[in-house]
């Protein structure tokens, strides 16, 4: 089987964040950063989580070190390892622990995203569970000013969480599934 390229795998995750993310506003600070180019969508080639760190040691060191305004948050996007999600979860304490060693604890933070992504205590087509999926697995690197400043800015973002949970069981399996036709990608 041939790999995509980086360029579909961005295409991918950008159409996912246009169409779930911004279009069913599961995080209503997303429109923001993408509308001004703030994100950067890094494809990592790792296929071991111990090249998976290397990588997401570079990105997290670039982030921390841009201006707001260049990169205000990453996505590194991981086609070739961690799709089975317990593995991926694993790896999720490493990547804090990483983010402590860096002294960028407080400073940045990483949330997760993956094709099979599962709450504990949900089955795994629970569609509460479709809030973090995304076409590949992913770590989101976030900056902590730019969360608080949303938050701050965002009446009732303490809600969030249960309004996405709402969203997508209002939307359904079939909802979900309508949101992939091609709608002239």
């Amino acid at each position: 089987m041939e790999k995509e390229s980086s360029e579909a795998i961005i295409a991918a995750m950008q159409l996912w964040l246009e169409r779930a993310v911004i279009g069913l506003n599961l995080c209503p600070f997303a429109k923001a950063v993408h509308v001004k180019k703030q994100i950067r969508y890094a494809v990592s080639s790792a296929t071991t989580p111990e090249a998976l760190l290397n990588d997401l040691i570079s990105e997290l060191e670039l982030l921390a070190e841009s201006s707001a305004e260049k990169i205000d948050t990453t996505l590194l996007i991981l086609p070739n390892v961690l799709g089975d999600f317990l593995d991926y979860n694993d790896f999720l304490d490493i990547a804090d622990e990483t983010l402590a060693e860096l002294d960028l604890a407080g400073e940045l933070q990483i949330a997760s995203m993956h094709p099979h992504y599962q709450f504990a205590d949900t089955q795994p087509d629970d569609m509460e569970n479709y809030t973090n999926r995304s076409p590949y697995p992913a770590l989101h690197l976030l900056r902590e000013s730019s969360v608080d400043k949303a938050v701050a800015a965002f009446p009732g973002a303490d809600q969030i969480f249960e309004k996405n949970i709402e969203t997508m069981k209002k939307l359904g399996h079939e909802g979900w599934d309508k949101l992939w036709k091609d709608k002239n990608t």
